[in-house]
Order: structure tokens, then sequence, then C-alpha cells
């Protein structure tokens, strides 16, 4: 199978079809941030690296088994106030990811993002010919993660219309919480809600600011250690959270390792998807 993958990030795709036991002839990634592309290229050495989405023909490229990605979801995310949505810089890269849709033709498709407004819902949908399944990355990890995955891979059915509507059942929970996870500390909260540019930090100068947020916004999940300190997750925990291997971030400092984490998919999510690929 030869594979697109756009917005690749830290290639959480690979990840997954690996996890999925689909064997992959040639991976396409599309990536322009520097540490995103030298963690890939540090375990998925192979991977042909085609920069700026903007630049990319898909008709010169191999034939494509399956497109997938992540577009931005700056603008679309409730923590945007200004959530200018497909009209926005970022999120309106969505665009570029139909384009190479058409492109390059795949059998099967993968685009995730986060929930919406229903206007720009509704609109992907039109766009893709597609309904997503909903499916919350706390099923299969100790974090929270609700996002859409819009695919025609089955099972499907079609409305009235011929629009695939995906029938993809939600995982199995396997009961993981962020307490199981932690390599030290008390937490109040079962799941971890999201990371921050100060994730791991225990130094004093960043306590006041912590439990600032954590009191005045909730975007935060503090963990409570012995010594009365108060942390974030570590980069082995981030790694854990969202089902990355083991050390798979370890040429990366902690602050780009979350940045990157951050960005990427629930991944266990995704070899749930993969797997009914026939």
């Amino acid at each position: 199978m030869n594979v697109l993958s756009l917005f690749d990030g830290m290639s959480c795709g690979q990840i997954a079809l690996e996890k999925a036991g689909i064997k992959v002839n040639k991976y396409y990634a599309s990536e322009i941030k520097k540490h995103a592309i030298e963690c890939t290229n540090f375990n998925y050495p192979n991977t042909i690296q085609l920069g700026d989405i903007n630049k990319i023909n898909g008709k010169e490229l191999d034939k494509i088994d399956l497109l997938i990605g992540g577009s931005p979801c700056q603008d679309f995310s409730r923590a945007n106030k200004e959530r200018k949505g497909l009209k926005g810089e970022k999120s309106s890269l969505f665009f570029e990811f139909l384009r190479l849709l058409k492109e390059c033709n795949p059998k099967y498709f993968i685009l995730e993002n986060v929930i919406m407004s229903d206007y720009n819902y509704w609109f992907i949908c039109n766009e893709l010919n597609c309904e997503p399944v909903r499916i919350c990355g706390s099923l299969v990890s100790g974090a929270l993660r609700d996002r859409l995955y819009w695919t025609n891979i089955p099972p499907y059915s079609y409305d009235l219309t011929g629009r695939i509507i995906s029938n993809i059942p939600q995982p199995k929970d396997k009961k993981i919480y962020l307490q199981n996870i932690l390599d030290s500390g008390k937490v109040k909260t079962r799941k971890h809600n999201c990371l921050n540019t100060n994730t791991g930090s225990t130094q004093n100068a960043t306590q006041k600011y912590l439990k600032h947020r954590d009191n005045t916004t909730g975007m935060i999940t503090l963990i409570y250690e012995e010594d009365g300190l108060v942390r974030t997750v570590n980069q082995n925990e981030m790694e854990k959270l969202h089902n990355i291997p083991n050390g798979y971030t370890k040429m990366l400092n902690q602050r780009k390792a979350g940045d990157l984490i951050g960005d990427g998919w629930t991944v266990d999510v995704v070899v749930h998807i993969l797997k009914n690929i026939k």
C-alpha cells in the first residue's frame, strides 16, 4: 500500500499503520516543522518527505492507496475566540487536502479534525460526500480527545443522496486512567485534559502560573507530588497518553515533544479505523 500523509506531524499515521499490521510500500509525508520531520526520520527513515502541501502535485506521485491527514484545527477550535473556520489561514488548508484527494483518487481516505460549528461541519461533509464517525480518545487512552473522522473505510452506509455515512463502531473502552500511566504523583481527574507549553515543568517559578491557570481556565491537568509541588505530564507520560511508543520523541526536548504530541493523533483510535481495511 502506498500512503500519502498530509500535515504528517511526527507521523502518528505510520505508528498506527504499523500497529494495525498494514504493510506500507511507500509513505509520502507532507510536513514543514523541522522538529517534526526530525522525529519522523529518526523513527521511520524510509519516509519520503515532500514538504509544503501547497507545492505537491498528486499526479506526479506513485498511485496512492490511502490518503490521511488531520488538517489544522486552530480556526475551528472552541479555544479560539475568533473561530474563522474554513476562512481562517490555517484551517483553510482543508482545501489542499480536498485538492489532493481529487488528484490522487485513493481507494481510502481519512480526514481528522475537532468538533466544530454546524456550518463548517456540513461544508466538509458536502465536499467529501461523507459524514464522519465521532470518537473520543478517552476510550483507548488516558486522555480526553474528542474528534471527528471523515473516512470511506468500511463499514458505511449511504443516505438518500448517495452520501457515505460512516458506521465504524466505537472502540471498546480500555479503561485506561491518567493515574495508571503516571511516573509519580496523584491527580484529581480520571482523564488528562490538554497539553500546554509548560508540560512537565516542576520549577518553583512556574507553580503560581500553573495553579492560576488551573483555577481560571481549567484547561490544564495538574499532578500533585509528595513534596507539595505541582506539575504537568512529563515526556514519557505524554507518549503513553496518546499510545505513542516509549522513547519515540527522545531526540527532542520536552517542549518540542509536547508541541508535536499535542497536535498529533490518539494513535489507537486510528488503528481501530484502519483495521477495517480489507
